[in-house]
């Protein structure tokens, strides 16, 4: 349960709520960064034997990585005002400084685009001619129709994302009432539109691997992990913030708590998932579709597996169950770092038990440098332009009505 003591808001006209000189430091040392780690990974692809295939494999993984991130910010922020939540106002501007990275994305995903033959089996023309099942899904499975689809996706996302994002700095600018209420008409449509694309672009991305597997359920288990992962990430974000001498007073343990309580929401409704989709498979027992879970239950890839039983559900249940912790940053923000680190192995549990990296086992585990090169590479982008987002306007929403509400924000 919460309350807002509206009598007794919390002071932050003294703080400061800008990154300032911070700003242009920060994202340009990112961008760097992710400039050095996409060079060193073209490089090393480059130089190895089936660097090309390796390469595609490590940059999916770490593309459908940072994607989830920045779509489970854009739902926060659709699911925010759509409720009509109060809250959530003190930290929802560093989600939407999130979400705006969705139109770089965009751009990260021409190297998907580029490597399709390396990683989709259904782009290969013989082996759709040797398969029945892969002929009957080629009017869905095919290049032009699959770019097609990502112009689509990232349209609605990058779309929605630049929406709520220039309507919130609007609203600092005018402190208009009624583009909240114009953001809480479009948040319900919106909705709508956020669940069929993320759906069916973790169908393309991710499903189509292994075109002749598939679960109806895929989707929902790719949501639940973006979701998890973006609430750890927030925490993380407004930690860091904080010790940077921003918001230090506008976010308060009361905000960690429950960012701590929907951490833990979702890391059980993620299992949840997951184990659903695992036993429909298990008890079918259909050759096609036992065959993907049976990859990862056999050589190295069966540790992995139980990691991700334990390390993406038992510890950060056992670790957030109590009170006591989501109200601790110091308790709190380790939690979420394992979370976070927890969603990339997951990612790469689903991409690269089936790919033939040469050199490696089919049951062995492909993770090398270039793993490496890619997140950073990928990430140190995805940090720079959401800095760079946030750079020149004010790290909480300035005029929103419910800015008070959210500044008086207790648990009870």
């Amino acid at each position: 349960m919460s309350e807002a003591n509206v009598d007794r808001p919390v002071d932050i006209s003294g703080e400061p709520r800008r990154l300032g000189e911070l700003g242009p430091r920060a994202w340009r040392v990112a961008a760097l960064f992710g400039a050095v780690g996409l060079a060193m990974s073209a490089w090393l692809a480059y130089r190895s034997e089936g660097g090309a295939q390796r390469f595609y494999h490590a940059y999916l993984v770490n593309f459908c990585y940072f994607l989830s991130l920045a779509l489970g910010a854009l739902f926060f922020v659709m699911l925010q005002h759509l409720t009509r939540s109060g809250w959530s106002v003190v930290v929802r501007r560093l989600a939407e400084g999130i979400g705006g990275t969705l139109p770089l994305l965009a751009v990260l995903c021409v190297p998907v685009l580029v490597g399709m033959h390396e990683l989709y089996p259904w782009t290969h023309a013989e082996a759709v001619a040797q398969d029945p099942l892969l002929q009957g899904k080629k009017a869905y499975l095919n290049a032009s129709f699959f770019v097609g689809r990502m112009i689509v996706y990232f349209g609605v996302w990058a779309g929605l994302a630049q929406f709520f994002f220039r309507t919130s700095l609007r609203q600092d600018a005018t402190g208009e009432v009624g583009l909240t209420r114009r953001m809480q008409q479009v948040s319900a449509p919106a909705m709508v539109f956020f669940a069929i694309t993320v759906t069916f672009a973790a169908f393309d991305l991710l499903m189509s691997l292994d075109p002749r597997w598939y679960s109806t359920i895929f989707g929902v288990y790719y949501f639940s992990g973006s979701v998890v992962a973006f609430f750890a990430l927030l925490a993380v974000v407004a930690w860091v913030v904080q010790a940077a001498g921003r918001l230090r007073h506008a976010i308060t343990a009361e905000h960690y708590h429950d960012l701590g309580k929907l951490v833990f929401a979702f890391v059980v409704f993620w299992a949840y998932i997951a184990f659903s989709q695992y036993l429909l498979i298990w008890y079918a027992n259909v050759p096609e579709e036992t065959e993907w879970y049976l990859r990862r239950q056999t050589g190295d890839w069966k540790w992995i597996s139980l990691l991700l039983l334990f390390g993406h559900f038992v510890v950060p249940f056992v670790a957030l169950v109590s009170r006591y912790p989501k109200r601790r940053p110091n308790l709190l923000i380790p939690v979420a770092v394992w979370v976070l680190l927890m969603h990339w192995v997951d990612l790469y549990w689903l991409v690269m038990p089936g790919a033939e990296i040469p050199g490696v086992a089919s049951a062995g585990l492909p993770l090398g440098l270039m793993d490496a090169t890619c997140f950073g590479g990928v990430g140190g982008m995805f940090v720079a332009l959401a800095v760079y987002r946030l750079r020149n306007c004010s790290l909480l929403p300035e005029r929103d009505p419910r800015l008070v509400e959210s500044l008086a924000f207790e648990n009870v």
